[in-house]
């Protein structure tokens, strides 16, 4: 709640200070109604329909009957936080696989913005000295004070709902280089492609698969179970695809089929 009546008038007044505060109580909250966040900010019903649908816009929330969550669907995959804190195991699991397996020092790795290159990020340090390239802000905050570990970072356009740079002068930057290996995730598999909900990230994502040697996609058993946009890369056309023991073995087996290799991590 807006509970600072000075920080309330300024969030009924200002638009933008308004759609913050109610982006985090949306993210706090998991679900909001639309008839409480009008109390709350003191404004019409229709102002924070245009509020939400901007925000949404952003990517920061999903739009429901009667209100607005911060929780994925089958076709939005959650806010950033709510992302970081989803199948933790999973993503640890499948992360630890790939360290082992994938990672050798003296490389250079790239890593896009999605969280479980996140928890793969965190594991780095292990294998230094590394090069790492990136566009996603957490890896560079969580690797910046690592000792032997180089960073590169990808400007352009910054998205605060992905925390990334993302878009053409992203890729164009990632086009310059060429790490040993790509480390990407999806936001959804379908019919044998990985699929991504923003334009601006397949963009960027394009352009780190084209640029690097090696590609390997770690993708957790929920990005089965959803639907996105824009088609990034066939699935058999990755290098390897690392995913954990909470997909279907029918979907390993149809994946295996259109010619992928998968490997299945036990958690």
């Amino acid at each position: 709640m807006v509970n600072d009546p000075f920080a309330a008038e300024g969030a009924r007044r200002n638009p933008e200070l308004r759609r913050v505060a109610m982006r985090r109580r949306v993210a706090e909250a998991g679900f909001v109604r639309v008839d409480a966040l009008a109390r709350e900010f003191a404004v019409s019903i229709m102002t924070v329909h245009r509020d939400l649908d901007e925000l949404e816009r952003r990517g920061f929330l999903h739009k429901v009957r009667g209100g607005a969550t911060s929780a994925p669907t089958t076709t939005f995959h959650g806010d950033l936080e709510h992302r970081m804190q989803a199948q933790v195991e999973a993503k640890s699991a499948i992360a630890r696989e790939v360290l082992a397996s994938e990672v050798e020092s003296g490389q250079v790795v790239a890593l896009d913005d999605s969280t479980t290159s996140l928890v793969l990020a965190r594991l780095l340090p292990e294998r230094a000295p590394l090069t790492v390239v990136t566009h996603f802000l957490p890896v560079v905050r969580a690797l910046a004070a690592q000792p032997g570990i180089e960073l590169i970072g990808l400007g352009g356009r910054y998205d605060a709902s992905y925390d990334s740079f993302l878009g053409r002068a992203t890729a164009e930057a990632a086009s310059e280089l060429r790490p040993d290996v790509l480390f990407l995730s999806t936001t959804a598999v379908a019919d044998g492609f990985c699929y991504l909900q923003s334009l601006g990230t397949m963009i960027t994502r394009r352009a780190l698969i084209a640029s690097a040697a090696r590609t390997v996609a770690m993708i957790d058993h929920t990005k089965f179970e959803r639907r996105a946009q824009h088609r990034l890369v066939g699935i058999a056309d990755l290098d390897r695809v690392v995913v954990d023991d909470g997909t279907p073995e029918l979907t390993v087996r149809g994946l295996r089929a259109r010619g992928a290799r998968v490997d299945v991590v036990r958690g």
